[in-house]
């Protein structure tokens, strides 16, 4: 995120970790970030942002959370940057969790730049996908429901919060205007998501984008584990994207193309739902709100238009 929680003081994160200086990084979307120095980086969740809907009691984000991150730390593989403690709950909202600092290369969103790139995750993607059982078993299994549906939905049917702040009305509008494309592109979702099943699940990573890598002296690594569940392969493999044949060749998983789309459309899907659920709160219009939108007006104008059947 760009910019600190408001309601977080830095002087609770230093006194959970005894740390004596902080310095916010911002990088990233979605969590926020800390830097100690050289040595330590500190990952904060806002836990009210990972409930699936406004009346998840935010014990349930929090356990779905220390989930994932004991699942990354306990398998041991040298390209898992896991935290050096268990998470630390530091106000009933928000959930921080320290990591040594590592130093290397960074990479943003979007395309592999190399299939040289592309190949390193897909072996980590094969020692992670061929994980012992009982270290998946750690995580959180996916039930592929999207957090803050409802708000979506609550849009789509023209329940409106015009009050909630300066981006509300402009995003009730935006979603109806493409109410058609959007409903389109849920009710094939739960089409594919009733006929998936469990049968191959795997302990999956859930976003190996080139954001979420980094090349260093000792060899690339897969950071940001927060989003580690229990699910089909397909979960990281969509966004592998390329020829899946090396990857059914070192596991043995033959790739389901229907699986693919799912999460395809899913990360669509959750993106939205994100952004909505965001500007039917009360907000005020803050560097990560105009990101925000921008990211919403992105993705319904382009995104759902080519994805939607």
């Amino acid at each position: 995120m760009l910019t600190p929680p408001e309601d977080l003081p830095e002087r609770v994160l230093r006194e959970a970790f005894s740390l004596d200086s902080l310095h916010y990084r911002p990088v990233g979307w979605g969590s926020h970030h800390w830097a100690a120095g050289n040595r330590w980086f500190l990952t904060v969740d806002d836990l009210e942002a990972k409930r699936r809907h406004d009346g998840e009691d935010l014990d349930a984000p929090y356990e779905r959370l220390r989930r994932a991150l004991d699942a990354a730390a306990a398998l041991h593989l040298p390209f898992v940057v896991a935290p050096v403690r268990p998470l630390v709950r530091v106000t009933p909202r928000y959930a921080a969790a320290l990591y040594e600092f590592v130093d290397g290369e960074s990479f943003s969103w979007g395309d592999y730049p190399s299939e040289d790139h592309r190949g390193a995750v897909r072996d980590m993607l094969v020692a992670l996908h061929t994980a012992p059982r009982e270290v998946g078993r750690r995580a959180t299994t996916d039930d592929f429901a999207i957090p803050h549906r409802d708000a979506l939905e609550a849009t789509l049917a023209g329940h409106e919060i015009a009050d909630a702040g300066p981006y509300a009305v402009r995003a009730s509008h935006l979603i109806a205007r493409h109410a058609a494309p959007i409903r389109a592109l849920l009710e094939r979702y739960d089409l594919l998501a009733a006929s998936a099943d469990h049968s191959r699940s795997v302990l999956t990573h859930g976003e190996p984008h080139p954001g979420n890598t980094m090349h260093t002296a000792a060899g690339w690594k897969l950071i940001d584990w927060e989003t580690a569940l229990l699910a089909p392969p397909e979960r990281d493999l969509w966004l592998l994207g390329g020829d899946h044949a090396a990857y059914t060749a070192a596991t043995g998983i033959e790739v389901r193309p229907e699986l693919l789309e799912l999460y395809r459309r899913r990360w669509l899907i959750n993106d939205l739902c994100v952004d909505v659920n965001r500007f039917r709160r009360p907000h005020t219009g803050t560097a990560d709100d105009e990101e925000s939108w921008n990211i919403l007006r992105a993705n319904v104008e382009s995104e759902v238009r080519s994805t939607a059947p």
